[in-house]
């Protein structure tokens, strides 16, 4: 008997796209208290990552921030304040 599992895997990605927030440049700035212009001329492209922080929808200009991401980095952050980053991506507890 032939079962489809992209079916079920399909439904799981959707749920996970569901549960998503998108913010636009002026959501997101009211939400982190940085003023809209400073969030794309400094944290675009060096803090927030396109793929991982952000999207470009169907290719375009338009730019829509993933709140839990950032929230979820903010977060990190914060708790390694005193570290030290590293060329390799890790960090020293100095």
């Amino acid at each position: 008997m032939y079962t489809d599992n992209s079916a079920v895997v399909n439904r799981q990605e959707a749920a996970k796209l569901s549960s998503v927030t998108y913010l636009t440049t002026d959501e997101l700035s009211t939400r982190i208290k940085y003023d809209a212009r400073t969030i794309r001329e400094r944290l675009k492209d060096s803090v927030l990552l396109e793929g991982v922080h952000y999207i470009r929808p169907f290719g375009g200009r338009k730019i829509l921030y993933i709140w839990e991401q950032i929230e979820a980095d903010m977060g990190r952050s914060a708790a390694s304040s005193f570290a030290i980053p590293m060329a390799n991506g890790g960090v020293c507890h100095g």
